[in-house]
């Protein structure tokens, strides 16, 4: 095995015997002694593009990246993962390039590797920032016990439109509450130490205006207003730099017209100059290529050349920087001052993961034995899961389900299943590892019957096809019907597989897929005793369950620890908490739809036709954004809200449980600017409290609103705080609040 180059030995080992040298120092050391086509390789990424456990590649494309690899055209790699997969392709480029630079290497941890927390959304639900915090931990120790040191996560990216799969993946529709999260995952996987054996550096996607894709369709075009932009869509991304993320991805959509990928305004001018952004920028995959199908871009060449120059400084799967950029710096389309700071970012990232110290390690078979599916792993998750459901609706108490309780019947395919539950977004983790609900049941020594009644999907479901729905067999309804008729009370657990939502999964109708909706009804024609568990990548249209069904879970998909999370809520060990992060709408016609809305000049309603509204639809929701229930009640009350000499509004509200129940509330404070030099919303999530209280037990809950809070973005992105007349509303969801006006003068 060949020795790490001498040249980067001297370099190394002279930048080091100065303790005052920073990585700074030693990153333009590196850049000094580096050719050309060693920097472009830097800015160059691959996906794994060989068995690693048979020969290298001798012919086709295969060949020519391994080629590069060893020349030192490599910077990142990937999907490779398993540390004697990560050991073999670093041994190659520390041991076989001429500077020995190591590779980083990167991967999709969206919601844990192996254990697998609840999709994001569903984490978004809990408004418990610790346990999300916990959860990003949990990932980035198990993702770097397999050599992985680089998660594209986490998705920041604020969408008001269910339709849009990858809602999934984000923390729903309100700015205040993602931004709050996201903060919280880049610090879970990034750590306090980032050259640490168990973080990882994480990355803040998708810059920008992703989740506003028109139409709800993935990768589609993206037209939206600049006041919308820096109040809405650029706050979480900002929070995140203050955090200091170490990478951002840019994003597939045009912004103004030009591809994010090529746009000099979001990479160069806000990013880097205006925020000071001191990580990498990191195209997503093949975003690259895809501005000549925008019209953007030319050809390859182009690519390269407008891409570096707008400040995007590494190229995931375009294949536009190894081929075409040392070119174009030497004809004059780029300066090789581009170059360079791309370079000096990422290899400052490196070097801050401790990969220049050892190349290695994150290679460690007994850790890697160790960590995954580590028990503190599997209960962190159960914890996560439990406290990501909402209840939606519980009339007459019919939740919690007792537990020597005779006569039950669990219907629906995903009862039994071990798959969907994992959710999207799980590329590292292993098939039919959740424990389903029946499981869970069976475990708990429930007295049950069991009917499928229908399969959701038919066919093959992967990463990567699309999922075919249960439209025509309707088989299995006669027994589940007739099963129906003699139980006493009813577990029917409907929704979304795991791959109808995520990447590339947008959907034009957002109720029950295929014949569930037709399952659900004739079971509640022979028995109305119906608790409705939804399984569910996103906010779907039930009016009709809402209608009908007396108790309904929001149980999303939870990952590893899905059914005995969904089974301890509803038999009691758990009082549910969770608040949803999405407005859920009555239909899709009300999309895009949230709670924190502009103003019309024509509210109502009005006895006249002439006012903002629908005439076949109401234009509230089905359950609006915060909402959530218990299995006791809160009583808010002493409210009040004073203005201080210092532009600052003090807050304070009095919370009761007035049931017997222990239980947990997430205290919501939201405002309304009155008058303003530009429309503000007619409300704004602007802080939260979740808080425990025994039965009878009261709380006071205060909040600070200062200039941050109170201030907003004009359409040119100055930041004003205007003082004026403020109302001040505190509650337990978006709709049902207390309300009083503050004046600062």
């Amino acid at each position: 095995m060949k020795s790490t180059p001498i040249i980067l030995l001297l370099i190394l080992s002279t930048i080091t015997l100065n303790a005052q040298k920073t990585i700074d120092d030693r990153v333009d050391s590196l850049i000094k002694i580096m050719t050309l086509e060693e920097k472009v390789g830097q800015m160059n990424q691959y996906n794994g593009f060989w068995e690693l456990t048979g020969p290298a590649p001798t012919d086709g494309l295969a060949s020519k990246k391994y080629k590069h690899l060893e020349l030192g055209w490599v910077g990142s790699m990937l999907n490779v993962r398993g540390v004697k997969n990560v050991r073999k392709i670093q041994e190659i480029a520390v041991n076989k390039t001429r500077l020995g630079i190591p590779i980083i290497f990167g991967f999709d941890i969206i919601h844990g590797h192996k254990t697998l927390s609840p999709i994001p959304l569903a984490e978004a639900a809990s408004w418990d920032l610790e346990a999300i915090r916990k959860s990003a931990e949990i990932a980035a120790t198990e993702a770097a016990a397999v050599g992985i040191n680089w998660t594209f996560a986490p998705m920041v990216d604020i969408s008001r439109d269910a339709r849009w799969g990858r809602v999934m993946e984000g923390a729903g529709e309100d700015t205040y509450l993602g931004t709050k999260i996201g903060v919280e995952r880049i610090k879970g996987f990034q750590g306090d130490d980032l050259s640490a054996t168990n973080t990882i550096a994480a990355t803040a996607k998708h810059f920008a205006a992703y989740g506003f894709a028109e139409s709800g369709k993935d990768y589609n075009t993206v037209d939206i207003s600049s006041s919308t932009l820096h109040n809405v869509v650029f706050p979480p991304f900002k929070a995140a730099v203050e955090n200091d993320v170490k990478t951002v991805m840019n994003a597939f959509n045009v912004v103004n017209g030009v591809p994010a990928t090529g746009n000099k305004y979001l990479q160069r001018d806000i990013l880097k100059k205006k925020w000071n952004f001191q990580g990498f920028v990191i195209s997503d995959w093949g975003s690259g290529v895809e501005m000549i199908n925008h019209g953007f871009a030319e050809n390859l060449e182009d690519v390269a050349v407008k891409s570096a120059n707008a400040g995007s400084d590494m190229d995931m799967e375009s294949y536009a920087y190894v081929n075409h950029l040392v070119a174009s710096v030497r004809n004059g389309k780029v300066k090789e001052e581009v170059v360079d700071d791309a370079v000096r970012r990422i290899l400052k990232v490196k070097f801050e993961l401790g990969l220049f110290d050892d190349p290695f390690k994150y290679c460690n078979e007994a850790r890697e034995k160790e960590m995954i599916y580590h028990p503190d792993h599997i209960a962190a998750s159960l914890d996560m899961a439990k406290k990501s459901i909402v209840l939606l609706k519980n009339e007459k108490n019919i939740l919690p389900l007792a537990k020597n309780e005779e006569g039950i019947l669990v219907v629906g395919a995903l009862a039994n299943d071990k798959n969907s539950p994992l959710g999207s977004w799980r590329i590292g983790s292993d098939d039919n590892s959740a424990v389903s609900v029946l499981e869970s049941l069976k475990e708990m020594n429930i007295d049950f019957d069991y009917e499928k009644g229908a399969d959701v999907v038919v066919g093959e479901t992967n990463f990567i096809n699309e999922v075919k729905v249960n439209n025509t067999d309707k088989s299995g309804f006669g027994t589940a019907v007739e099963a129906a008729k003699k139980a006493k009370k009813i577990i029917m657990v409907l929704g979304e597989h795991g791959f109808q939502s995520g990447e590339g999964r947008s959907r034009a109708q957002l109720g029950l897929p295929g014949i569930q909706q037709e399952l659900l009804e004739e079971i509640y024609a022979v028995n109305p005793n119906i608790v409705l568990v939804l399984m569910n990548g996103r906010p779907l249209t039930i009016p009709w369950a809402d209608e009908n069904i007396p108790a309904i879970v929001e149980a999303w998909q939870l990952g590893t620890q899905s059914g005995h999370a969904i089974t301890s809520v509803l038999f009691g060990d758990y009082n549910p908490s969770g608040k949803l992060p999405m407005t859920f709408p009555r239909s899709v016609g009300q999309i895009p739809i949230y709670y924190n809305y502009l103003p019309t000049g024509r509210p109502g309603p009005k006895k006249a036709v002439f006012w903002s509204h629908y005439s076949d639809e109401t234009n509230e929701p089905l359950y609006p954004f915060g909402y959530g229930l218990s299995y006791t009640t809160f009583e808010y009350s002493n409210f009040k809200a004073n203005a201080t000499n210092n532009n600052q509004i003090q807050v304070s509200v009095t919370v009761t449980n007035t049931g017997k129940m222990k239980g947990e509330e997430v205290v919501q404070l939201y405002i309304r600017d009155k008058v303003a030099s530009i429309s503000r919303p007619v409300k704004e999530l602007k802080g939260f409290d979740k808080i425990s209280l025994e039965g009878n037990e009261s709380k006071e809950v205060t909040f600070t609103l200062t200039e941050d809070e109170l201030g907003f973005y004009m359409p040119d992105g100055e930041f004003v705080f205007e003082k004026g007349t403020f109302e001040i509303m505190v509650g337990g969801n978006s709709k049902d609040l207390l309300r009083q006006e503050v004046i600062l003068k």
